[in-house]
C-alpha cells in the first residue's frame, strides 16, 4: 500500500505557474503507474496527465497538452505536476493517483488503486 500526499497548490493569477507535488511513502513509487487528476466545484473528476513507472512514457488530454507536464524522481519517491499557462478554468483540487497493475496510468479514474486527499490550484483573471 501507498500514501500519497499532494502539496503546491495556491492562488495565482492568469498566465503564472505552479509546480505541483506528490509524496509517496510506504511503497516505493517505481511500482506504480501514476496520474493527476482535477476536480472543480459542481464538475466530474478529469484527467489531467499519467506516467509510466520508469517515467519514459506520458501523455495529456488536449486541454492541458503543451502547458502542463507530469515527471517523476522514483529515488525520491515523489511525482510532479509543472502547470504553465495557467488559465481560471483550470481552477480546481488536484489529486495525484497510482495505478499497481499498469505500466501506464490510465485516463479512467476507477483505475487507480491510491489517492491523495488533493491540493488546491485556483487561478484568478
Amino acid at each position: 500500500q501507498v500514501q500519497l500526499v499532494e502539496s503546491g497548490g495556491g492562488l495565482v493569477q492568469a498566465g503564472g505557474s505552479l509546480r505541483l507535488s506528490c509524496a509517496a511513502s510506504g511503497r516505493t513509487l517505481s511500482s506504480y503507474a501514476m496520474g493527476w487528476f482535477r476536480q472543480a466545484p459542481r464538475k466530474e473528476r478529469e484527467f489531467v496527465a499519467a506516467i509510466s513507472r520508469n517515467g519514459g512514457s506520458t501523455y495529456y488530454p488536449d486541454s492541458v497538452k503543451g502547458r502542463f507536464t507530469i515527471s517523476r524522481d522514483n529515488a525520491k519517491n515523489a511525482v510532479y505536476l509543472q502547470m504553465n499557462s495557467l488559465k481560471p478554468e483550470d481552477t480546481a483540487v488536484y489529486y495525484c493517483a497510482a495505478e499497481k497493475d499498469d505500466w501506464l496510468g490510465s485516463l479512467y479514474s476507477y483505475e487507480y488503486d491510491y489517492w491523495g486527499k488533493g491540493t488546491l490550484v485556483t487561478v484568478s483573471s
